[in-house]
């Protein structure tokens, strides 16, 4: 069992910038694949960002495309902590964002293909 906790969301203005945090209890999450997905009202929960579980050749990251260029998803293993940084934020970045985690994965963006998952954490853009 991995238990899940984000927190760092809150209100910031359009250009500003958040880092959210996933906090991980249970499992070593170097172990494990961990993503980021988000939920805006009356959307689906989509793809965000995931970091792959560590092997020799290192860890690979992955990003949406509406995403990419302006968050980085990191790990630190020695606080068991999952971080998304995110850096020039737009109002349709509003949203609801979840931590995920699962220890084998074939489809990253996939939301059905992760065991588990935290509260969310509150992200407000405004223009």
């Amino acid at each position: 069992q991995v238990q899940l906790v984000e927190s760092g969301g809150g209100l910031v203005q359009a250009g500003g910038s958040l880092r959210l945090s996933c906090a991980a209890s249970g499992r070593t999450v170097s172990r494990y694949y961990m993503g980021w997905f988000r939920q805006a009202p009356g959307k689906e929960r989509e793809f965000v960002a995931a970091v792959a579980a560590i092997s020799w050749s290192g860890s690979s990251t992955y990003y949406a495309d509406s995403v990419k260029g302006r968050f980085t998803i990191s790990r630190d293993n020695a606080k068991n902590t999952v971080y998304l940084q995110m850096n020039s934020l737009k109002p349709e970045d509003t949203a609801v964002y979840y931590c995920a985690a699962v220890s084998s994965l074939s489809k990253v963006a996939v939301k059905e293909s992760y065991d588990y998952w935290g509260q969310g954490t509150q992200v407000t853009v405004s223009s």
